[in-house]
This record gives C-alpha cells, sequence and structure tokens, in this order.
C-alpha cells in the first residue's frame, strides 16, 4: 500500500501488480471497459494516508504513501492495464481537520495541521 513492495501483492489473470494503487486503478478501468467506455480517462480525485488515528496512521506511514504517490504518478509509467498513461491524481487532503466529526483517521489526512505548521515534508520535484 506504500509503494515499497519490489514483488507482487496482488496478481489478476496476466496482470501483477506491486502495489494497490495500481490494482484499484485498474479495478475501476476494468469496470469503465464493461460498461462499453474503454477510453476514459481515469482522475483520481482523492488519495491519502492518515497521520494519526489508528495503529497504521502514523506520520511516518502518510509521508512515505505521499511521497511515493507522487513519485509513481509524475514517472507515467501508467498501470499494468495502461502503462505509460500518466494517472492524474489529487492528494487528500491539504489540511488536517480537526473538527470534523468521525473516526479519529478521518481529522488526519492533511499535509499541514489547522495552525498551518506543516505535519510532515512532501518531495514535489520541478
Amino acid at each position: 500500500a506504500l509503494f515499497q513492495s519490489t514483488s507482487r501483492v496482488v496478481q489478476d489473470g496476466g496482470l501483477s501488480y506491486n502495489n494497490l494503487f495500481d490494482a484499484m486503478v485498474d479495478t475501476h478501468i476494468s469496470a469503465m471497459e464493461a460498461l462499453g467506455y474503454p477510453n476514459i480517462p481515469l482522475i483520481v480525485t482523492e488519495s491519502g494516508w492518515p497521520s494519526g488515528g489508528a495503529d497504521v496512521a502514523t506520520v511516518a506511514n502518510a509521508q512515505a504513501y505521499n511521497n511515493n504517490l507522487i513519485r509513481h504518478v509524475l514517472s507515467n509509467a501508467g498501470t499494468p492495464k495502461r502503462p505509460g498513461t500518466s494517472i492524474e491524481t489529487y492528494i487528500f487532503a491539504l489540511f488536517n481537520e480537526n473538527q470534523k466529526t468521525g473516526a479519529e483517521t478521518e481529522r488526519n489526512f492533511g499535509l499541514f495541521y489547522p495552525n498551518q505548521q506543516s505535519v510532515y515534508s512532501v518531495s514535489i520535484p520541478p
């Protein structure tokens, strides 16, 4: 899930995946193809990792996920189903939402605290 595996984590017929992001993207692409829309570009409007509120919701995991996500989508490697294709992706979220109701993890997806201090750094290449 953190883009750190060097071996297969999902096998779907002849397609092998070493991260869950690509597997989930290709699942949606397969669904669109099954509905008769094989050439529609897919846009990931929210992807992220919480930095608090659960055992695996740590600052280190959130930082690893988002930095590796950025590196992955900017590489234009695509997915096994659409290799070499750019995946337009948006990180969720810019700010932690300290007043949001629900699970503690839901309040901790931001890159910044509500006071505008950084939760962790992200690397965005020029």
